[in-house]
């Protein structure tokens, strides 16, 4: 551990260390520490809505939502606390989060600000009475319009920093329709009905179409493209900073009027030339492009 409070045989051991049977493990209880306190960050925010109870926020990628390790004063919460925000209680280090979306993951996030709009909100996302959706620029082309991943996830046995696919996992489900087919590539919508660490990146690794752009669960990347196409694939890659993922869409109630809510949120500009490039000369996007191919559009 960072801390060294963990040892096995009576040296520090990793966080990654796996133990063979017999070995003698002892662990060192820190004093208790008083709680952190969030501190300010000028982090200029968007935000899609807000009222007294909750706060739609468009997550750039590159800002990390909460405080933690490597990222103490420059998250989400810290700017949300520099703007004045209103923050419910949440899990410590973690006011307001009702869900989280990756470092490198744009979009829209809820945000609660009373206790009330975040166990209702939570509940209903427990519930799957919350519709997120995930525009994805992924590899190649799905077998069919629609598909379902329905597969476990678990931490990777040797990667700690790493999930996988795990028949003794969490259950976890995504479902895919494919919007726009390119060369290389399918402009995907995904829809969670869990919310699993990395959940989207895992399954779409397992299901062989990766996110492109994505780091740690690229299998293979561009290299997967064989053929003529491989030059096509190539340029995509590096047209594309980070992994084309963006949390596109939002619907559910409110959680004390009642009241339907749904946010939409545009493919980003950050990913705008990867689109571009992916589309080619099929595609002539304007900046909305997301609703230019009717991605919002429910019934296809």
């Amino acid at each position: 551990m960072a801390d060294k409070l963990v040892a096995v045989e009576g040296k520090p051991a990793r966080a990654s260390r796996l133990l063979s049977k017999g070995e003698r493990v002892s662990v060192q209880l820190p004093e208790h520490q008083p709680p952190r306190t969030i501190r300010p960050a000028a982090i200029p925010l968007s935000l899609v809505f807000e009222d007294e109870h909750l706060a739609i926020i468009d997550k750039p990628a590159g800002l990390v939502v909460h405080p933690a390790p490597g990222h103490w004063d420059d998250t989400l919460v810290n700017a949300l606390v520099a703007r004045g925000t209103t923050l419910s209680g949440g899990a410590e280090g973690r006011p307001g989060i009702v869900h989280r979306l990756d470092r490198d993951t744009s979009g829209l996030m809820i945000v609660a600000k009373t206790d009330l709009a975040h166990r209702r909100l939570g509940a209903a996302i427990a519930a799957r009475r919350v519709r997120r959706s995930y525009a994805a620029l992924v590899w190649g082309h799905l077998d069919a319009a629609e598909v379902r991943i329905d597969a476990p996830i678990a931490r990777h046995p040797r990667d700690r920093k790493r999930m996988a696919i795990a028949s003794d996992g969490r259950p976890a489900r995504t479902d895919a329709r494919v919007v726009a087919r390119f060369e290389v590539v399918d402009l995907v919508r995904l829809e969670l009905h869990t919310g699993r660490t990395h959940q989207i990146r895992v399954h779409l690794e397992h299901l062989g179409h990766p996110i492109v752009g994505d780091p740690v669960y690229a299998a293979g990347g561009s290299r997967r493209i064989s053929g003529p196409a491989r030059r096509a694939a190539a340029l995509l890659e590096r047209a594309t900073p980070r992994q084309a993922l963006h949390a596109a869409a939002l619907a559910f109630r409110h959680p004390v009027s009642g009241a339907p809510l749904e946010f939409h949120a545009e493919w980003p500009a950050d990913l705008r030339d990867a689109l571009d490039v992916a589309g080619g000369e099929e595609l002539v996007a304007p900046p909305e492009a997301l609703s230019y191919l009717r991605f919002f559009n429910r019934d296809g």
